[in-house]
């Protein structure tokens, strides 16, 4: 990963804000038809069709324990590059809303708590303080598990074919 820039893009899950540094955002999609891949994890909703390309689509609700993501006008699909052992891979992320992308000083930046949040510690870089609201700072490459990245993997290069 690059030298942090600071900039975060912030976006919804459910009532709570979370943030990507904005290194690891490629682009931010309208919600497209999502085409259903059998066998995978179930927060692997399936892949989608950017460019001729088979992008796997992960549902963070799903991963966060929350209900499933339901798509409304503001869901979004965030196109992110995670790192897998020391390999780019392209994945993208169900998001509820975008909100914007904001500058957080590295100050303004605590260590993850170690309790009160159903998120696993390890997926939280740390809180973000911006003015009086707290924003969840994740580690885009703890969230998904190799697992999930190689399923991810695996269906992008089994769908080339048929995308």
């Amino acid at each position: 990963m690059s030298e942090s820039t600071n900039q975060y893009l912030t976006f919804t899950l459910g009532d709570e804000v979370f943030a990507l540094d904005i290194a690891s955002v490629r682009e931010v999609l309208e919600y497209t038809t999502i085409t259903k891949v059998p066998r995978t994890p179930e927060a692997i909703r399936g892949v989608i069709n950017l460019r001729g390309r088979a992008v796997p689509v992960v549902d963070v609700r799903l991963k966060f324990g929350m209900p499933e993501t339901q798509r409304t006008v503001n869901t979004c699909i965030i196109i992110v590059e995670v790192s897998l052992g020391g390999e780019e891979t392209v994945l993208g992320a169900l998001a509820d809303s975008v909100k914007e992308v904001m500058d957080i000083e590295p100050k303004d930046i605590e260590p993850a708590p170690r309790m009160g949040t159903s998120i696993r510690a390890d997926f939280i870089q740390g809180i973000g303080k911006h003015g009086d609201d707290f924003i969840i700072l994740l580690d885009i490459d703890k969230v998904f598990t190799e697992d999930e990245l190689s399923v991810a993997e695996a269906v992008a290069e089994d769908s080339q074919g048929a995308a």
